[in-house]
């Protein structure tokens, strides 16, 4: 429970199914700073899930994670940073926090089943291994962020809003008269805090990420310089502080040179990637050597690539197009139709 309105329609749809239910939510860590509190489990948002768990009669329980999501969340996100990759930390959280450690303690707690307010559907192939499907709501998916659980997870996993739109969940928590029915959604990274954003947060935490350096465009032409690489994206056009008569985006993080490479949106992109890090839902990939649909980054749309599977660890994606978001540090999430396969952190 979060204290939001989709995990807290999420229980009362199971207490109305009838499975015995408890509440637990997860104190994550935030900076020490009572005015960046992490958006996940503030004051408020505590209070909010006590108050639906106390209406739908659920005991209800808050996990310390604190150091845990310092740990394995926070302390990789600036790492990568500021060594030249852009994280998604919710891979981390999901895979670690969330489907680790909580999922852990729910099943030593007695639990049959984690159930999340997750966007995402559950359903069992002809051979009964568990897949992973996008939502009916497409716009909510959240299969992306969940690409990482296995089939001992989703034995143990409940989806209850996965066959919902958003405006039907909200429909659902006024029905059950909820106190969160227009409580709004949260948005960016949890830890950074209302009113912050991630590069003060790299600043903060990350002083050798504010290397200041060169922008330079394709032909190597200085046109002006740069606090950091940290606080740039592949693919940014606003914020770059330079004049020109064409928009320029950010095309190459170039670390060991400490130059931000800058060219027209033409050259931006690339048709192929290497990912790592990866999880087959299934357990496996298809085959070797497989079609499918490929998205880049959580926002992004799929776009159709070959995937050519190169050890157990690795897989290149050849694209028929030129695609504008890959992004090392993002994850490369392949699906077939509406079925999550997997898969893993781009590399390269």
């Amino acid at each position: 429970m979060s204290g939001g309105v989709d995990s807290s329609v999420a229980v009362a749809m199971l207490v109305e199914q009838g499975y015995a239910v408890f509440g637990i939510m997860l104190n994550l860590w935030s900076e020490p700073d009572s005015n960046r509190a992490n958006r996940c489990c503030a004051p408020d948002s505590v209070a909010m899930a006590r108050q639906v768990a106390s209406k739908l009669s659920i005991p209800f329980y808050v996990l310390d994670a604190r150091q845990l999501f310092f740990d394995v969340v926070i302390r990789p996100f600036i790492d990568d940073y500021t060594h030249n990759r852009t994280p998604n930390p919710c891979l981390a959280c999901n895979r670690l926090v969330r489907w680790t450690f909580l999922f852990n303690h729910a099943l030593a707690a007695g639990a049959d089943y984690l159930a999340t307010g997750h966007y995402t559907r559950l359903s069992r192939d002809a051979d009964d291994i568990h897949q992973l499907s996008r939502a009916v709501d497409h716009g909510k998916d959240q299969s992306y962020v969940l690409h990482v659980l296995t089939q001992e997870k989703l034995a143990h996993a409940l989806f209850p809003l996965g066959e919902y739109t958003k405006e039907h969940v909200r429909q659902l928590a006024q029905k059950y008269d909820l106190p969160v029915a227009e409580r709004p959604d949260s948005q960016d990274l949890c830890f950074v805090g209302a009113g912050g954003n991630y590069r003060e947060f790299i600043s903060r935490y990350s002083p050798q990420a504010q290397r200041p350096g060169s922008i330079v465009d394709l032909q190597g032409k200085v046109l002006g310089h740069h606090p950091g690489l940290a606080y740039f994206t592949l693919g940014q056009r606003k914020g770059l502080g330079i004049s020109s008569t064409t928009p320029l985006y950010v095309l190459e993080k170039d670390f060991d040179h400490d130059e931000l490479v800058v060219g027209p949106k033409d050259q931006l992109g690339s048709s192929q990637l290497v990912a790592d890090n990866i999880n087959w839902i299934a357990g496996h990939p298809p085959s070797l050597s497989f079609p499918a649909l490929v998205k880049v980054r959580y926002t992004a749309r799929e776009v159709p690539g070959v995937v050519h599977v190169l050890d157990g660890d690795r897989f290149e994606v050849k694209f028929e197009n030129v695609v504008p978001d890959i992004t090392p540090g993002q994850a490369a999430v392949l699906y077939n139709g509406d079925i999550c396969l997997g898969g893993g952190i781009i590399s390269n």
